[in-house]
């Protein structure tokens, strides 16, 4: 998961956290809760496509998870 402070948004802190996972560690895939649209956007935004959807979430709460990847 990843989380930015509210104040420190907008400022290119995710953009290169996310690029360094995906360049040092190989990551390419990202599991976004549904609601939170504005993640969705944000990982649409770096390249991120919906590849497929989850009722529940890793600990099987009603929480529908989308799995985006590059």
């Amino acid at each position: 998961m990843l989380f930015i402070h509210a104040n420190a948004r907008g400022k290119g802190i995710g953009k290169l956290l996310v690029e360094f996972v995906i360049n040092n560690l190989k990551i390419n895939k990202v599991h976004v809760n549904e609601h939170n649209e504005q993640a969705i956007g944000f990982y649409k935004h770096l390249g991120f496509k919906i590849i497929s959807r989850s009722p529940k979430d890793a600990f099987s709460k009603p929480y529908p998870v989308l799995h985006m990847q590059l």
